[in-house]
């Protein structure tokens, strides 16, 4: 399955603890859309997120996080991981 990054800018920065109950929520929400949510990353200064996420498509990914909480991703890429 393909696999993308997505990246979220909030201004003002964010607490590790809200992200933690958003990515509650799309953990919920994913399989309704044949989505798996990997890991994520969190710059709470910076206001900067970033979910990896296994998905049949970018357009996939972003439903998820639509329905789930509303924070839709600013960026989305399709990546390959590598070691």
């Amino acid at each position: 399955m393909p696999l993308y990054m997505d990246i979220h800018h909030i201004d003002g920065g964010v607490s590790v603890d809200d992200v933690a109950a958003a990515h509650a929520k799309d953990l919920e929400t994913q399989s309704k859309h044949g989505v798996n949510y990997l890991r994520y990353w969190v710059d709470e200064a910076e206001g900067k997120i970033f979910c990896l996420v296994e998905a049949p498509s970018a357009d996939a990914a972003c439903d998820v996080h639509r329905e789930a909480h509303g924070l839709v991703a600013d960026e989305v890429y399709a990546v390959s991981e590598h070691t």
